[in-house]
């Protein structure tokens, strides 16, 4: 098994001083249980922030070191002010609100926190950078860390990384707020594998993708910067087996009994304290039950464990306020002389204590206005050995989307949940007991061991796949050898396409005029001894004359459908093509054109492309796959291929492609003469595939490709093309 590098911004420790002595306890977070053993087996290394220990004193603080090194875990100490500034004010003051949908809890401004947030995970980065070795896996965790893997990889471009939000991710329509959300986005594609709770964080990022920074993601899984990023759903659980055990002891089921009142139902919730956990809502909908149920009064009781959390932060010290006046308020209107509905407590719980009181609930509340997962639903139900008891569970909850048996709730409905509570309190023993025992076959067979695994195999598989596929740029080594190489032939002919190769994507297509320093490298390139210049383009031949007839240069428009030599300066067509070849589909291309506002169909005398850059960027994906659907129906059996390109879809006779173009180069090279072919797109693959060694294919962007050579993008290829026209 492959080294780990756990990469988590708290250690999974608490440091504490006692009688002089400094002592680490191990934390039992769902995080800390999962990695324990991968972390163990792998003989890995867990690196984070320990906690503030500045009051520490000079011989503690050694004692301190030794015992994490013991424990296999890198400290990364972070002064008050970066606590304060990355911590409280970017990750859990900007990111936490904002992700769960909280934006007028979202402050103003916030530039100074960012600044601090990338300096922050700069330093992370470098840390993992100083203790990694060949073959290491690198596992990041969580919002704090989302510009590690990027960064990470800068420094390690072969590593092995993979990055697991545990907290949604928002819709795009939310995430867009974000100003940093570039940065964010390009921090996350550094890894190898991004991971969330659900298929819709996944969707989401997905959008995001597309309409920041213009990626489309093909299902599971999107081409960046010649590598392939595998996204996936890792829904992620508990230690289901140790707390079945632990709840079914005959101690935790004699405390649990001790809880209970004759005559009195427990309704449970158990909380951080936290903005997002619904709890005032609860608090509404319980006074709301009473309210349209009298004959509840007295009957029930909500004991509400509310364990503090981020006492630093000025939103949650308002929210506990909040709270506490609720409970007082409904507590004063419907308190007896013998009970009082809501029993609040601010304290924390150990395990056997959080056991207990889950064993003696009859109904558990979990109504989280948003959350990433929500382990409380699943050890509430690993805890009920007795398969008995109610899960009211929010249905904007990541576990939702596996707990199908619980009673799923809208947590903005007031009413809604009251309505669940009663059908909770009054449900039939047969019908809970049929829930709870398909609620626990699910936690227990999918743990917190079981996820740790998935991601990792997966993460594995992935690593070795991008790796045998060599996706990454040619290193400039490589380049400059193969520079050499090239500058030393005594002829030389350079296939070059126009579009995503020389220049840019531009969101319409004429806005792709040359620009002048590219026009001087190609009248560089051609006016160098033994070397000739074709431009084999899409283009039609009125925009590359326009463009580039005056240079000495051939052309190729439509893919080499058209060809006229830099000498001749004449076009001619390559073969025949009926003037009705498109009259099948062409009423089809304009139907789509006409409902996809933004999009434009280009028409040429070898090829029909529906260019949809300028629509909205979603429904232009949705108009482009429906539309080669329709195609593909249409023109079964047709001597016609379908080409999906860089936001356009292009319909062209079978054999008008470039491949014939190469093959008649080729009959009419000299011997010693190299060919080189750089393209970015899929119909550029018929070039390459027609160019046999010692001639050159090299494709340019980050999409997979047979050739094996790889430019990172236009910038990268101008400068590959500079350094053979150099003198």
């Amino acid at each position: 098994m492959a080294r780990l590098l756990l990469v988590s911004n708290r250690l999974p420790v608490t440091v504490k001083v006692e009688h002089g002595e400094v002592l680490v306890t191990r934390s039992a977070g769902g995080l800390a249980t999962g990695m324990k053993g991968p972390h163990e087996r792998s003989g890995g290394l867990w690196l984070g922030y320990p906690g503030d220990v500045s009051r520490l004193q000079p011989d503690q603080r050694a004692a301190l070191e030794a015992r994490l090194e013991e424990l296999r875990y890198v400290p990364l100490h972070l002064s008050p002010g970066e606590v304060s500034r990355f911590y409280e004010g970017f990750s859990n003051g900007v990111l936490w609100p904002l992700f769960h949908y909280m934006l007028d809890r979202v402050p103003l401004g916030g530039e100074r926190d960012w600044e601090s947030y990338r300096r922050v995970n700069e330093r992370f980065a470098d840390l993992v950078a100083a203790h990694h070795r060949e073959g290491d896996i690198v596992w990041v965790h969580d919002y704090q860390l989302m510009l590690v893997p990027g960064l990470l990889r800068k420094k390690i471009p072969n590593a092995r990384i993979g990055f697991f939000l545990h907290i949604p991710f928002p819709s795009s329509e939310v995430f867009r707020i974000l100003p940093w959300r570039t940065q964010l986005l390009e921090g996350l594609l550094g890894a190898d594998l991004i991971g969330f709770h659900t298929l819709s964080y996944l969707r989401h990022f997905a959008s995001a993708l597309l309409l920041v920074n213009g990626l489309e993601a093909n299902v599971d899984r999107v081409f960046t910067e010649g590598r392939e990023v595998r996204l996936g759903a890792f829904p992620m659980g508990i230690d289901a087996a140790a707390l079945s055990t632990l709840a079914g002891s005959p101690e935790v089921a004699a405390e649990a009994q001790a809880f209970r009142q004759p005559g009195q139902r427990i309704l449970l919730g158990i909380d951080r304290l936290d903005y997002t956990k619904g709890i005032p809502r609860r608090l509404l909908a319980l006074e709301r039950l009473l309210e349209r149920e009298p004959s509840l009064r007295g009957k029930v009781r909500l004991v509400q464990v509310t364990v503090p959390s981020r006492t630093n932060v000025e939103a949650y010290q308002g929210f506990r306020s909040r709270v506490d006046e609720l409970v007082g308020r409904i507590n004063g209107a419907y308190a007896t002389v013998h009970s009082v509905p809501i029993h609040s407590m601010y304290r924390s719980f150990n395990e056997r204590q959080l056991a207990s009181l889950y064993r003696a609930a009859d109904v558990m509340l979990v109504t989280p206005l948003r959350d990433g997962m929500n382990l409380v639903a699943k050890e509430f139900v690993a805890s009920r050995t007795d398969e008995d008891g109610v899960l009211v569970l929010s249905e904007l909850a990541g576990a939702a989307s596996e707990l199908a048996d619980a009673l799923l709730v809208n947590p903005y409905d007031i009413g809604g949940v009251a309505a669940a509570l009663k059908r909770a309190l009054t449900m039939p023993e047969n019908e809970r007991r049929q829930r709870m025992q398909n609620l626990r076959q699910h936690v227990l067979e999918h743990d917190v061991h079981g996820w740790a695994q998935s991601f990792l195999s997966t993460l594995e598989e992935q690593s070795e796949a991008s790796h045998g596929r060599a996706l990454g740029a040619t290193t400039s080594a490589a380049l400059e050898v193969l520079t050499t190489e090239l500058r030393q032939a005594p002829r030389l002919t350079l296939l070059l396409d126009y579009d995503g190769t020389l220049v840019r994507f531009a969101r319409a297509p004429d806005q792709a005029a040359p620009d002048p320093d590219l026009r001087h490298l190609l009248t560089a390139l051609a006016r160098r001894p033994g070397t000739r210049v074709h431009v084999v383009s899409g283009r039609s031949r009125d925009a590359l004359e326009r463009w580039l007839g005056d240079l000495p240069i051939s052309l190729a428009a439509e893919h080499g459908f058209w060809t006229r030599d830099a000498e001749a300066r004449e076009w001619r067509a390559r073969k025949n093509i009926p003037s009705d070849w498109n009259a099948k589909f062409l009423p089809l291309l304009r139907q789509f054109v006409a409902r996809t506002p933004g999009a434009l169909l280009e028409e040429k005398n070898a090829s029909l492309t529906f260019h949809y850059r300028m629509a909205d960027p979603e429904f232009g994906v949705l108009q482009a796959k429906d539309l080669r659907l329709h195609l593909g129906d249409l023109l079964k059996n047709t001597p016609v291929e379908i080409l999906p390109g860089d936001k356009t879809v292009e319909i062209r006779p079978m054999g008008a492609g470039s491949g014939a173009l190469v093959a008649s180069l080729l009959e009419r090279a000299p011997p010693g003469a190299r060919l080189v072919a750089l393209g970015d797109d899929l119909v550029d693959e018929e070039m390459f595939a027609a160019l046999p060694a010692p001639h050159v294919a090299m494709h340019v962007g980050p999409r997979p490709s047979r050739a094996p050579y790889r430019l990172s993008g236009p910038a990268a290829a101008r400068a590959f093309l500079q350094a053979i026209a150099a003198d």
